[in-house]
C-alpha cells in the first residue's frame, strides 16, 4: 500500500543557466538527480538545458506534493507517454497518481504536480 494518501500539490521554478552551470561546475550532478534515460533524452535535444532545468523544477514539484516522504530526486523520473505527455515514475515505490505540466522559456524553467489521493500512477 502507498504511503501518500491525502491530496498533494507543488510547484517549483529554476533559472536553466545554475542547472547549467552546476552540471559543468560537478560532473557528478546529471547522474546523481537524472536517470539514464531522462539524460539520454534531454542530451538528445536543443536546448538541452532546458530540458534538464524542466525535469529539475518537475522533480522538486514532486518532492513537494508527495510531503518529501524518504524521497531522492533520483527516485523521481519525468518520462513522456506514446503521445508526449509528461509522466512521473517513482522508482522503487507503489506510486500515487500524479500529474505534472511542464514549461519553460529561454531563461526559467517551471513546473507543478497534482497528486491524487488513493490513486496509483501508470
Amino acid at each position: 500500500m502507498s504511503p501518500y494518501r491525502g491530496l498533494g500539490l507543488g510547484i517549483d521554478i529554476v533559472e536553466i543557466r545554475r542547472i547549467a552551470r552546476l552540471a559543468k561546475l560537478n560532473t557528478r550532478f546529471l547522474n546523481r538527480v537524472f536517470s539514464k534515460e531522462e539524460i539520454a533524452y534531454c542530451s538528445g535535444k536543443k536546448g538541452k538545458w532546458q530540458h534538464f532545468a524542466v525535469r529539475f523544477a518537475a522533480k522538486e514539484a514532486v518532492w513537494k506534493a508527495l510531503g518529501s516522504s524518504g524521497l531522492a530526486l533520483r527516485d523521481i523520473s519525468i518520462r513522456r507517454d506514446r503521445l508526449g505527455r509528461p509522466h512521473v515514475v517513482l522508482r522503487g515505490r507503489l506510486a500515487p497518481r500524479v500529474h505534472v505540466s511542464l514549461t519553460h522559456s529561454e531563461e526559467y524553467a517551471a513546473a507543478v504536480a497534482l497528486v491524487h489521493p488513493g490513486g496509483r500512477a501508470r
